[in-house]
């Protein structure tokens, strides 16, 4: 909870059009944590124009432009990589598509529910993958997918439920009855992506055990391998 409200007190200050160093000066939050937590909020043009005009803040403007050039740098040398990525990662076929959503299932799909694949995730991206996945790969018919959702108690279920609808392009007829957990929201720090818990999931017992050999077979390669090494 201290977490929660540190969090929230850097923000306030930040949208006050605090600089890095004022904050830290007044919070005692260490720099990388404000670098996280601040990641997205920029000071605005408009507040970097007030930095200028306050003779008492000009040493934290320069620091607040070395963060700012930084950060610019940083981004451009993010987007070089993506398209770099990009061009040697995309086309998927069938066989590299089936094994990258073998790798997320892996990790993060149920392997104890007989006769049934599901994956569950806070991200939508991973979702998204993960369906594209189901209907590309193991060709299971979309119609055919279920999406449950676990929420918690403070949530708008009908808006979060739209929601979902929308981003997975799925129908709200395919959406068995939310999962409400008696905690609230509020209850936990600032993370997941604010829509609760979704999961996608489908009933084939022939696909789940394609699914759970194919991961043994992975397991067998990589422990035949690190015993030659």
């Amino acid at each position: 909870m201290a977490k929660i409200l540190d969090r929230q007190r850097v923000i306030a200050l930040r949208q006050k059009g605090k600089t890095y160093s004022e904050i830290r000066l007044q919070l005692g939050i260490a720099k990388s944590t404000l670098s996280n937590w601040l990641r997205n909020y920029p000071l605005t043009d408009d507040q970097l124009s007030n930095l200028q005009t306050n003779k008492d803040r000009l040493k934290f403007l320069a620091r607040e432009k070395t963060s700012i050039t930084k950060r610019l740098k940083h981004q451009m040398r993010l987007h070089n990589c993506y398209n770099d990525q990009k061009l040697k990662l995309l086309p998927l076929n069938k066989k590299e598509l089936f094994l990258a959503g073998l790798f997320l299932y892996w990790g993060e799909g149920a392997k104890t529910h007989k006769g049934q694949i599901s994956i569950s995730n806070t991200d939508p991206s991973v979702l998204k993958f993960s369906l594209l996945w189901m209907i590309k790969a193991l060709e299971i018919p979309k119609e055919k997918i279920t999406v449950l959702l676990h929420l918690y108690s403070d949530m708008d279920i009908d808006i979060t439920c739209e929601y979902w609808s929308q981003a997975l392009n799925i129908s709200r007829s395919q959406f068995a009855k939310p999962y409400i957990k008696m905690s609230s929201r509020t209850e936990i720090d600032y993370k997941g992506f604010g829509q609760g818990t979704c999961m996608l999931r489908v009933s084939n017992t022939l696909l789940r055990e394609k699914i759970l050999m194919s991961m043994q077979v992975m397991a067998d390669y990589s422990n035949k391998y690190i015993l030659e090494i």
